[in-house]
Parts: C-alpha cells; sequence; structure tokens
C-alpha cells in the first residue's frame, strides 16, 4: 500500500481553498489474536489526535452493503471511510506527523485505497 507519487502531484496542483475529499476504502485483515476491524479501532483513536491538530473531519463512516451499478460478484470490502480536509495544504500536514500511527494502520489491513475526491 505505497503510496503513488503521481496521484500527490495531481492533489498538489488541486486548488488550494478548496476542500479536499479522501475516500478510503478498507479491507481487514483476518488475525489471529485479534480482528482486523479492532486493529484499525485502535488506529483511530491513536490517529484522531492528528486530525484535531489540523482541519479535518471524518463526515461517513460505513460498511459497504451491495453493488448497485458494477459488478455483482466482486466481494466488497469491509468499509468506507470518507474524510474532509478543510483544502489539500491539511492533508499534506497529516502525511507529515512523524508520530503519526502509520504502521498500526497498515498492521490492520489486508488491502485498502485512498481515493481523492473533489
Amino acid at each position: 500500500m505505497e503510496i503513488n507519487n503521481d496521484s500527490l502531484d495531481v492533489l498538489s496542483n488541486f486548488d488550494e481553498n478548496t476542500p479536499v475529499f479522501m475516500m478510503n476504502y478498507i479491507n481487514y485483515k483476518e488475525v489471529v489474536s485479534s480482528t482486523g476491524k479492532e486493529i484499525y479501532n485502535d488506529y483511530m483513536k491513536a490517529a484522531f489526535p492528528f486530525f484535531q491538530k489540523i482541519k479535518a473531519e471524518i463526515i461517513f463512516k460505513g460498511k459497504p452493503q451491495v453493488t448497485i451499478i458494477g459488478p455483482s460478484n466482486e466481494k466488497l470490502w469491509d468499509e468506507v471511510l470518507i474524510v474532509k480536509y478543510a483544502n489539500k495544504n491539511e492533508f499534506f500536514k497529516l502525511m507529515q506527523f512523524k508520530e503519526y500511527p502509520r504502521a498500526l494502520r497498515a498492521s490492520a489491513l489486508s488491502d485498502s485505497r485512498l481515493i481523492f475526491c473533489k
């Protein structure tokens, strides 16, 4: 789950006075000692103080239910989370926090997508 630098270039050229929305599409790991969902909940608790330091808020969190348009035979992942940042600079601030719990997030997920939306 590496950062796509070409995509970051697109975001960096986005208007800095416009809100940025990031859709997190999440597929939890199945872990023996605890579930990926439990680990991800620990990550969210650890990440929340960082969101408070910048202008960002979680505006939606939910479980995908059924595909209305698209292949119906593909298994839906576990969760969708949408975070609203005041602008692109607030997102980049979050990425710069060295103490941000990236490893905890990675340990919870078997796969994920972070999709920039406007």
